[in-house]
């Protein structure tokens, strides 16, 4: 009995696949394949017995173009900044990393380059937000559109339109480069206390990761830039903060937050009323200073995280999108500082470096973390079994005041 398929778009907007017929031939030559139908396949599927029988390239670009047109998004969000790097991504739920790694070396064999994968991992979610527990979202496994366009393709009707209407947004082509030879920029992340989640699989849990690159440089991936990301670990004190780098929340939940935590709730606070466009003034005169800190050490609060802060604590609602300014975060502040000169904010300094609250008279606050390098490289560690995992260990109120000595 033949097996009829057919499809429709749910109003979520993901597609339900329905097959009907008889089942069992088509299920038995699935488990063969270590693929169990049940639950979503893309959450525990492993593809290795599959990629082993597609045996030339014209049979990987087929199966490619299955999994493009089953999981691949052609939204035209899923660019890289601005509209001139058009990407497909291909989008993954669970924790499965090693299948995102199969897929992405898959990629690699037929020479479509990926450009980016977004992990499913606190790290990469919640990158300035310890506090922030939304991070479950799937991964993201990106290459540029123009890229697969030229040798790849969507059975579906709708992907292969959308696919060229992003096109035209680019103005020029552009080559993927390998990954040991792109260049690795890493910018600070926070530790979650997620890290350690039980979902997570062993060789990831308990680890920090600071560069997309270096989860598959943990992996043990062939492509992996290992020494850029070796380079990496001499900034680690700058890159990895025990605290929350920006954390933007309701006045109650701020107080919450500093209430259950000992090292945030024994701190003496210093009240300050600060005149905003005095703050103003000194980020437009140094985005790069630090304040209330120690310059010697380069220790202190980033002035570009407290004006963000103080954006969200003296916007109106209507100029929120969430905790998000809507538009630019210093145009927000100029509109408010031109109708109020006078607007201020109290800004409660600790007398050690723990996070700077910022209370607005909104019922809004922000928790601000401070960069200390030299107190925290002294808790970040490699993992005894594998060289390219770093692990952190909690800071202490000891660690803050050697720091100071």
């Amino acid at each position: 009995m033949p097996i009829t398929v057919s499809f429709e778009t749910l109003p979520s907007g993901n597609w339900r696949v329905l097959c009907e017929g008889d089942l069992s031939e088509l299920k038995a030559d699935l488990a063969s394949y270590d693929i169990e139908c049940e639950g979503e396949l893309r959450k525990n599927a492993s593809i290795n017995k599959i990629v082993a029988e597609l045996i030339d390239d014209n049979l990987k670009r087929r199966f490619i173009a299955g999994l493009a047109d089953t999981i691949g998004s052609t939204n035209p969000n899923h660019r890289r900044f601005t509209d001139e790097v058009q990407i497909l991504s291909f989008e993954l739920n669970g924790f499965n990393f090693s299948f995102v790694c199969d897929i992405c070396r898959l990629l690699y064999s037929v020479n479509y380059l990926p450009d980016q994968i977004l992990w499913n991992h606190p790290n990469f979610h919640c990158t300035k937000n310890s506090y922030d527990n939304k991070w479950r979202k799937g991964f993201k496994l990106r290459i540029q559109l123009d890229q697969y366009a030229d040798f790849g393709a969507f059975a579906f009707k709708t992907k292969a339109e959308s696919s060229k209407e992003n096109l035209k947004r680019q103005q020029h082509a552009h080559d993927a480069v390998v990954c040991p030879e792109r260049e690795v920029r890493a910018t600070p992340s926070c530790v979650h206390p997620a890290e350690d989640d039980i979902s997570l699989p062993a060789n990831i849990r308990e680890g920090h990761f600071i560069h997309n690159r270096h989860v598959c440089a943990v992996l043990g991936c062939e492509h992996a830039p290992y020494n850029k990301i070796k380079d990496l670990f001499s900034k680690a004190g700058e890159l990895i903060i025990p605290f929350p780098i920006l954390c933007k929340d309701k006045t109650d939940r701020i107080e919450e937050i500093i209430a259950n935590d000992p090292l945030l709730a024994n701190r003496n606070y210093s009240t300050l009323n600060i005149a905003v466009k005095s703050l103003y003034e000194r980020f437009q005169t140094d985005q790069n200073s630090l304040m209330y800190g120690d310059a010697d050490n380069k220790s202190g609060y980033p002035i570009t995280e407290i004006m963000q802060g103080i954006a969200y604590v003296v916007a109106e609602q209507n100029e929120l999108n969430g905790v998000r300014p809507q538009g630019n975060y210093i145009k927000l502040i100029e509109r408010h500082i031109s109708h109020n000169p006078d607007l201020s904010v109290e800004i409660r300094q600790p007398e050690l470096l723990t996070p700077l609250v910022i209370i607005g008279s909104n019922g809004r606050g922000a928790l601000i973390g401070a960069r200390n390098p030299r107190v925290y490289e002294k808790l970040i560690s490699i993992s005894s079994d594998n060289d390219y995992k770093l692990c952190v260990r909690n800071i202490t109120e000891e660690d803050l005041k050697d720091g100071e000595s």
